[in-house]
């Protein structure tokens, strides 16, 4: 059985206590006790093998046997996700996450239904999308934690796409496939992906005049919530990343 991850700011050199609600988690919720093993990370590569060596109610002192450093991905993916409306925006971050993604970019569309503000409304959203981000790399027992941007423009967007080795804008109907696509081995790989309504005939000539291509990933029309993973996983056995 695959051994449970949890996260911390800092990981220590030696025996140190798991507390807080991570701690409060290991100890209250998973029930670990003395002799058990587990795993702790920083979400920046740092990883150590631990073993419980005292359990209170609320946090565990650790002891640890095994450290290392797990180097980031290459290429890195980055998902400039579209803003969608109710939970499918959450599901869409929750599964690129799972599948690998680097870092998450809360994109407004010109066709997303949902629109966050520059208030309190749009930091919680915000807010949200940043705790499942968090809790989907502890599930899939992720070193690195996926970064989760302010949300950006589409010319903010555009100017993004002239910085990375490659944009691809995902969208259905186009005639290239993503499969045809010569995928860089290092650098950033920036992967749009488009609200319910789609992605704009405007959006797309702006992101092609940054050197983006437009392609479909096959022959199914994939939803917003699901298009990034099955994007990250066709990138992840094309390249070294899943090697």
């Amino acid at each position: 059985m695959t051994l449970a991850l949890f996260l911390i700011d800092d990981l220590p050199s030696g025996p140190f206590t798991l507390d807080g609600p991570e701690g409060r988690h290991a100890a209250a919720v998973r029930r670990l006790r003395v002799g058990e093993e587990l795993l702790v990370s920083d979400g920046r590569g740092a990883v150590a093998h631990c073993v419980v060596a005292a359990a209170g109610r609320d946090s565990l002192d650790l002891t640890i046997t095994r450290r290392w450093d797990e180097p980031p991905p290459s290429p890195r993916v980055i998902i400039a996700q579209a803003l969608a409306k109710g939970d499918r925006g959450e599901l869409a971050v929750e599964l690129a996450t799972e599948a690998g993604a680097d870092e998450i970019i809360p994109w407004r569309a010109a066709c997303s239904i949902t629109k966050w503000d520059d208030g309190p409304r749009g930091d919680k959203a915000l807010t949200k999308w940043r705790a499942t981000v968090r809790e989907a790399a502890k599930q899939a027992r992720r070193a690195w934690i996926p970064i989760v941007t302010e949300p950006m423009s589409t010319r903010a967007l555009v100017d993004k796409a002239r910085e990375v080795a490659l944009t691809l804008v995902l969208e259905a109907g186009r005639s290239t496939r993503m499969a045809e696509v010569e995928l860089p081995e290092s650098g950033d790989v920036l992967l749009i992906v488009g609200p319910e309504g789609g992605i704009t005939e405007d959006e797309i000539n702006a992101f092609e005049q940054a050197r983006s291509r437009a392609v479909r990933l096959g022959p199914a029309v994939l939803r917003t919530s699901t298009a990034a993973a099955v994007a990250l996983g066709a990138i992840g056995v094309r390249t070294a990343r899943w090697r």
